[in-house]
This record gives structure tokens, sequence and C-alpha cells, in this order.
């Protein structure tokens, strides 16, 4: 079996693999400190959650935005699971191409949502990844990273929203029953959330209208959020939430001897 690490800002999505099939998955916060026996003893017991041995688990993957994080996290996948593991940046071979000024700036998340979204649909894309930031990946079908968009993800505008005024609470996320809020929390979920969908949406037109190829590209969103701001963005075509995890199973895959 495959394990891997999505390693965000905010949250690490961790996914399990039977071959190519992801049998499960999990969420833990990033932002928490610890160390390599720490996810360790975490890590056996997320496998024994699902009744799986972490003998079974014989290779791993990681792809990290947060530097600090990748070395505890990969000792722990070799002393605790038997698996050195395939640590996914801008300097791992893989059958895409970084067509940017700056290729070695490009976060590990985009060039393995480049890799996914060109072997899953061969065809230009445009991944919306809601993280925390919300990036815009523009892809062609030959798996051409050439450059996107990024603004501030949606839980990072509502967490500041409450930090830098002095009477607006911390708001849970829920989806808003409308648009003209009664109460403050409401007013702050429709105004975070709707705004966030016409953002997207409008980032999404205005990728549209620079697309240098004639074929206009599918929009495929995944991240932690994409579910439920599916019904008010209007611009996507697919929602995939475990993109990512997808792209590092096929990056470990390309990369094994």
């Amino acid at each position: 079996m495959l394990i891997v690490f999505d390693v965000g800002n905010t949250e690490t999505t961790i996914g399990l693999f039977e071959r190519s099939v992801l049998v499960a998955h999990w969420r833990i916060m990033t932002d928490v400190a610890r160390t390599a026996d720490e996810f360790g003893l975490l890590l056996r017991a997320l496998l024994d959650s699902v009744s799986v041995a972490h003998t079974a688990v014989q290779s791993a993957a990681i792809g990290s935005v947060v530097p600090p994080i990748t070395e505890p996290l990969a000792r722990a996948c070799e002393q605790y699971l038997g698996a050195t593991p395939l640590i996914v940046d801008a300097r791992t071979l893989l059958p895409i191409r970084v067509d940017v000024d700056e290729p070695l700036t490009v976060g590990a998340d985009r060039l393995i949502n480049t890799l996914a979204a060109s072997r899953l649909y061969g065809r230009d894309t445009i991944c919306v990844d809601l993280g925390t930031a919300t990036t815009f990946d523009c892809i062609t079908s030959e798996g051409v990273f050439f450059g996107g968009v990024i603004m501030p993800g949606v839980r990072t505008s509502a967490d500041t929203l409450a930090r830098r005024t002095s009477k607006l609470p911390a708001t849970e996320l829920i989806p808003p029953m409308r648009t003209i809020g009664r109460r403050t929390e409401e007013c702050i979920r429709a105004g975070v959330l709707f705004g966030a969908a016409d953002a997207i949406n409008g980032v999404v037109r205005r990728i549209k209208a620079e697309w240098p190829r004639p074929e206009i590209p599918l929009v495929v969103a995944t991240g932690g959020l994409a579910v439920m701001l599916e019904p008010w963005c209007s611009e996507f075509d697919k929602v995939e939430p475990f993109l990512t995890l997808l792209g590092l199973q096929m990056a470990h895959e390309f990369r094994a001897p």
C-alpha cells in the first residue's frame, strides 16, 4: 500500500492507496508542532482506525508547501512505517513541464495538480484549489503548467475579518440560507462564501478570456471547500476533492523503480 501526504499551510490531507484506488483518507491540522515520534504514533493510530497494519504500507510520497513539517514527517514514515518517502517538489522529475519565469518557486501542490489534471482529463484545464490560498492553475492537455492566479483563501479571509475587527466574531463557515443576513453571523457567512464564489467565477472568466489556445479549458475544483462552494460556482465543470492525493499517487508511480 502507498500512503501520501498533501501538506498545506492549514491542513494536511493524508491518503491511503491500494494500487491506484484511494481506500482511506484523513485530514489533520498542519499548524500543530509535532516531532517525528508524534507523527509516527499518529500515523499508526490512523491506520489502526481502518484496520490496516502499519506493515502493509510499503511506500510513501509527500507533497509539502510547509518545509518545517516535511523532515519530521519523512522521518516518521521511515521509522514507524518502514517507508522512505518520495518528496515531490519543483526539482522532482515528472512528466510535466513548468513554463513560468521562476519554476523553482512553484508550490508542490500546483505541480502535483498539473500532473493529475493532465493525466485524468487529457485536455486544457483550469484547476481551482481551495486551500489556505485559492489558487488557479493553468494547465495544457500535454501537462504544461504556464501560470495562474493566487488569491486569499476562503477561511483566510474569514479569519482576517475576525482578527482585524473589534466586534465581528469568528464564525463557522456553513452554507448561508440567504444573502441578506439578519444576524451578524449570517451576514459574515454570506459575505465570505458568496463573495468568494463570485470572485472565483470572475477570475475563471478572466482566465478563459486570456487563454492562449482555442480550446475552452475544463474547470476542475479541488480542496477542502470545493464541495461547499460548488452550488454557487457556476464556472466549475467538475469537483474532485482529492485531486492532489491522486496526483501524488501518480507521481510515486512514475518515480517508482
